[in-house]
């Protein structure tokens, strides 16, 4: 069936024009059926993505998982090296103790320092380095002053005493020196 349609169409001069227009009207079941092939097939495309969806979601979920478990097996990897690492320490502790009975006083002297230089060396091994402090300037990043020294052959802000070694571990600060700062003020 064809439908005449007249349109006025204006110009900017104010003239107008009258135009006639045929349309042609489409069956409804043809419209209806290409309407429900469209429709069907965008449902597929979009149960296509919500399955894409649901698998990278799964896929996320167990690369999350596997990840905190592999940290956590490099985690326990290394505990147990340090562990293994000291336990020359707790041989050699032993063995003083057992000898205390009958060792005379610069034997056990000699004793503690080796385990004590042993002890340092484990400790650096895994990154752990003692915080430089005499007569260096007083750095709280580094340093925790817990009380002043008045010493007029140094300068003010200098560190003049350590009362309990820092140490770092691979650049971060495990725990700051106690240290006693000069102050002649």
């Amino acid at each position: 069936m064809e439908e005449e349609k007249k349109v006025v169409v204006n110009n900017e001069d104010g003239d107008s024009a009258e135009i006639n227009l045929q349309a042609t009207q489409t069956a409804p079941e043809v419209e209806e059926i290409d309407t429900a092939a469209e429709l069907e097939k965008l449902q597929e495309e979009l149960k296509a993505k919500d399955d894409k969806i649901l698998r990278l979601q799964a896929d996320f979920d167990n690369f999350r998982k596997r990840t905190a478990r592999e940290k956590t097996d490099l985690a326990a990897v290394i505990e147990q090296a340090f562990l293994k690492d000291l336990l020359p320490l707790l041989d050699n502790l032993s063995r003083a103790s057992d000898a205390m009975e009958n060792a005379d006083v610069e034997t056990l002297r000699k004793g503690i320092e080796m385990i004590k230089q042993e002890t340092v060396a484990v400790m650096g091994k895994h990154g752990l380095e003692p915080i430089d402090t005499l007569d260096k300037p007083f750095d709280p990043n580094y340093h925790q002053a817990v009380g002043t020294i008045q010493d007029e052959t140094k300068e003010d802000g200098l560190i003049a005493a350590e009362l309990q070694r820092g140490y770092i571990a691979r650049g971060r600060v495990i725990r700051p020196s106690m240290v006693q700062v000069v102050n002649n003020n």
